[in-house]
């Protein structure tokens, strides 16, 4: 069984069809929900890299006056695969943010291109 951690503050991967946004095949697919920066970062340490990501951008997730947004969660991912030298796992977007969405994109694949 392979996992799927779905970052999103608002959307139910369980409702709505929202599991069409997974970057896996949704057969035998266990997804774990965390609607924050704090949550996903806990769940990595703690259970080591799920098998792919489904980010959201606008999280409503503030820390001491600082906005901590899916663009956060996927910068410390980037960090958190090198210095684990573990692969970047598969990765999606469901952000109504089209910005939001792109910022994080771009910064996967240079990632991907500069440090995998």
């Amino acid at each position: 069984m392979k996992t799927l951690l779905w970052l999103d503050d608002y959307r139910n991967p369980f409702m709505d069809d929202w599991l069409v946004f997974s970057p896996i095949d949704i057969m035998d697919l266990k997804v774990i929900w965390v609607k924050g920066y704090d949550e996903f970062v806990d769940w990595i340490v703690n259970n080591g890299m799920p098998d792919g990501v489904a980010f959201d951008h606008d999280l409503a997730d503030f820390k001491d006056g600082d906005e901590r947004t899916g663009l956060t969660c996927v910068k410390w991912l980037c960090n958190y695969c090198l210095d684990n030298k573990v692969k970047f796992p598969l990765y999606s977007f469901q952000s109504a943010n089209p910005t939001g969405r792109e910022n994080m994109e771009s910064y996967i694949k240079s990632y991907k291109k500069n440090c995998e």
